[in-house]
């Protein structure tokens, strides 16, 4: 019998009766796997052995070519972890991102090969074609890398070397996305001329309680005691995979939360809610037993999200005709009627621990943000009194 003196070589027995020899070689580790070569056939120890020397001399261009993976690969086994990690309606808005906009750009690039500069010539096109996430798109192309970089693949994250494009002339759309009370008033007495009772339903909630509007879209009438003129939020309406709409929970455990109703508002409720019975028996539907929504399409089924959008761009454009510019009411978004409530709650007096509660913010900082403004346009209020009673 030979004598083997690696450990690593066997002897084994073909199926012709002869003895040969075989080996299998740990290369190393490779993509977070071990990498093994098992080779067989060989006559003598000595031939086995040599082959074994033979293929650790060329270990390192067999582990560069066991490398060549493209971006998508990487981006598909980083999603699947992803997944694992946040609720359907972010991966599903997630995978779009990448379908859409990521994958176009770097998807058949081997992930090794690209560049400092091919990451920031992609979020150059990006901000130039003017998408307004593209620091979103940027943000999870690095995920990809940093994943990349945890399973040994890449030597570092390319996008952390780019400069992130900045409009400095750009103005903050989000200071002036709001009515003020004047606005609001203006703008309740044209979604009445606009003569749709769960439109004018929708606007009044979302601007008296400041909830969101996918809180507004999930909600059921089980979710509301009109005798005890309350509210709970538990769950929100949003878009699942195959851009299916879908409740879950909500935005943050801060966002679960109970409100309370004005007299006004549960005066709507009691009155929409006959209302809704006699236009979706009309329509040829009956209303739940359980879970009935309290807004929703003439199939008794979810209310597009994108509903609210277009009433509300219905309602102003409607309402501006043949108006003097200077008449005329300003477009804010749905979520603005959202920023609306915190303004004036905050004019009407309301603390700031207050009106995070009935909003549901988790950080405080936002809350702040919407209380600086207002401050800010009451110290302008207050000059401006000053300087008129000065001019007397």
């Amino acid at each position: 019998m030979a004598r083997i003196t690696d450990k690593r070589i066997k002897e084994y027995t073909k199926k012709d009766g002869t003895i040969a020899y075989m080996f299998n070689a740990y290369l190393g580790r490779v993509n977070g796997k071990d990498k093994r070569i098992t080779r067989r056939g060989f006559r003598t120890p000595r031939e086995a052995r040599l082959a074994l020397i033979a293929l650790e001399a060329e270990r390192d261009s067999l582990l560069e070519v066991t490398n060549k993976y493209s971006f998508e690969e990487i981006y598909l086994n980083w999603f699947k972890q992803y997944k694992n990690t946040v609720k359907e309606s972010t991966w599903a808005k997630t995978e779009s991102i990448f379908k859409l906009h990521i994958l176009p750009v770097f998807g058949d690039k081997i992930i090794t090969d690209i560049t400092p500069m091919d990451c920031q010539t992609a979020i150059n096109s990006w901000y130039e074609s003017g998408k307004k996430k593209y620091k979103v798109f940027m943000n999870y192309t690095g995920n990809v890398f940093q994943y990349a970089f945890k399973m040994d693949i890449v030597q570092s994250d390319p996008t952390k070397k780019i400069f992130i494009p900045k409009n400095p002339n750009k103005l903050d759309d989000s200071k002036i996305n709001f009515f003020d009370k004047q606005e609001l008033l203006t703008f309740f007495k044209a979604v009445d001329e606009f003569g749709d009772q769960q439109a004018a339903m929708c606007f009044h909630l979302l601007a008296f309680t400041g909830m969101r509007k996918g809180e507004l879209l999930a909600l059921t009438w089980d979710d509301i005691d009109l005798k005890a003129a309350t509210l709970d939020i538990n769950k929100t309406q949003t878009l699942g995979a195959g851009f299916k709409l879908i409740t879950q929970t909500p935005k943050t455990k801060n966002s679960h939360r109970t409100l309370n109703l004005d007299g006004m508002t549960v005066k709507r409720l009691k009155k929409w809610k006959v209302v809704q019975k006699e236009q979706l028996l009309a329509f040829g539907t009956t209303v739940k037993s359980k879970e009935q929504l309290v807004f929703s399409n003439e199939d008794n089924e979810f209310l597009q999200p994108n509903y609210p959008g277009k009433w509300m761009d219905w309602i102003i454009k409607k309402y501006n005709k043949d108006k003097e510019p200077n008449k005329q009411l300003k477009r804010i978004t749905v979520h603005g009627l959202r920023h609306t409530y915190a303004t004036l709650a905050f004019e009407a007096g309301a603390s700031i621990k207050e009106v995070q509660e009935q909003l549901g913010h988790l950080n405080f900082k936002t809350t702040m943000d919407i209380y600086t403004a207002v401050t800010q346009k009451q110290k302008i209020e207050t000059s401006t009194k000053f300087a008129e009673y000065l001019a007397k």
